[in-house]
């Protein structure tokens, strides 16, 4: 594909800029300070209607569902431009606009659709997300948590277990949720995709303290939790097909609101060397810059090729799988490229230095992206044998009954 802009694409991208450069830094979080989740939430909530009154939301989405009917190399146009702003854009409004829309939009009814879809964009109903379990993450077709229908005629489903790192469950207001209503066949084919209302009697939310002190992440417990049979999407059995379509948009948005090298190049342009130069004029810290730079742009350009092809209805299967690995493993090698350029300073900093701070809680995140959205492990295998072919690894559960697995 031609990277450059077309005539047509450079006058949006300048409508875009423009739309932006006038309406963004009202929005922006402020830099090396982090807020309490509540403060996130609602600053997320009203930067959401901002784009949807400004027409900028659910760019891809048609018109008639409250999106804006325009291609996907108009969504990553408007994406790349609204990254160069510090934005409340992480999993409290992605969960909703790069998961739960795009599960609704496939396998939901029409009805689904209307209800749910233009009050997601406008940040008036939120997401989280209710897969991982402690015993099924990396291998999430073995979650335990279950869905029998009511035996009182009313279709309902009644639904008991426990999920695990439901990031901000705490403070949205709908969840989407994969649960277990077959045993009797093999893991893969006993899934039924829900969502649920995060108020629904039998939810109970167990925030998770993290190392980092935060606690964004929680424990979500249900007990006897009552789901109408409206809430289903897709059919019976269908859900592990609405996993994939959620964990594809999840891949295909990782990084896409944030560059980690422009960061970095300021910082080393800045860190004094020791002998009146700086360390952007060190030799090994320009290669290792300009790796990093390499690795951002390609990975880039993959992902934008990746959203084309969404935009034609065309489906890149394990192909998302790596711009999440890439991702990850760029993101962390980034992080800890800054620490070093810090120095000792990164690791024993003034407590006020609020920069640090913030360094040092984004390294430690790091190491979440290698696991969350699909585990590097998991992905190599992925891509090894749906994208280059290779030989399978031996699966012994593959046929066999989930109740009849030890």
């Amino acid at each position: 594909m031609d990277f450059n802009d077309t005539p047509e694409e450079a006058a949006f991208r300048a409508r875009a800029k423009s739309w932006l450069a006038k309406h963004a830094p009202h929005h922006e979080l402020p830099r090396g300070e982090t807020l309490p989740d509540a403060d996130e939430a609602a600053r997320a909530r009203a930067w959401m209607r901002e784009l949807f009154d400004g027409g900028w939301s659910g760019l891809t989405f048609p018109k008639a569902l409250g999106g804006g009917g325009l291609t996907g190399i108009e969504a990553v146009i408007f994406s790349e431009e609204e990254s160069q702003y510090h934005l409340p854009k992480g999993p409290f409004t992605s969960i909703g606009t790069g998961m739960a829309l795009p599960v609704i939009a496939k396998h939901g009814n029409d009805d689904q659709k209307s209800r749910f879809i233009e009050p997601t964009l406008k940040g008036e109903t939120t997401w989280c997300q209710l897969f991982s379990e402690p015993a099924a993450g990396s291998d999430l077709a073995a979650l335990r948590t279950k869905a029998v229908q009511a035996d009182d005629g009313s279709g309902d489903w009644i639904v008991n277990g426990q999920k695990v790192w439901s990031s901000f469950a705490h403070l949205t207001d709908w969840g989407i949720l994969v649960v277990r209503t077959d045993p009797t066949v093999p893991k893969h084919k006993g899934l039924t995709f829900f969502v649920v209302d995060m108020q629904t009697p039998g939810i109970e939310i167990r925030p998770i303290r993290q190392i980092s002190g935060m606690s964004e992440f929680n424990e979500t417990f249900l007990t006897d939790v009552r789901i109408p049979d409206a809430n289903r999407i897709g059919a019976v059995g269908e859900g592990w097909a609405c996993c994939m379509t959620v964990l594809m948009g999840e891949r295909l948005g990782s990084g896409a609101h944030r560059s980690g090298i422009e960061p970095l190049l300021e910082l080393a342009g800045k860190t004094p060397a020791g002998d009146g130069s700086t360390m952007l004029d060190n030799t090994g810290i320009r290669l290792a810059l300009a790796e990093a730079l390499a690795d951002e742009q390609g990975e880039r350009f993959f992902q934008a090729r990746l959203r084309t092809m969404v935009s034609k209805g065309e489906n890149p299967g394990a192909l998302a799988g790596m711009v999440k690995l890439a991702y990850a493993g760029r993101q962390q090698k980034a992080l800890g490229l800054a620490m070093e350029l810090s120095g000792l300073h990164s690791i024993a900093a003034d407590p006020t230095d609020e920069a640090i701070a913030r360094l040092q809680y984004d390294y430690i995140y790091s190491t979440v992206m290698r696991i969350a959205g699909g585990a590097d492990e998991v992905l190599r295998n992925q891509i090894a044998e749906r994208v280059l072919g290779m030989p399978g690894e031996v699966r012994m559960d593959k046929d066999i009954p989930f109740e009849k697995l030890r």
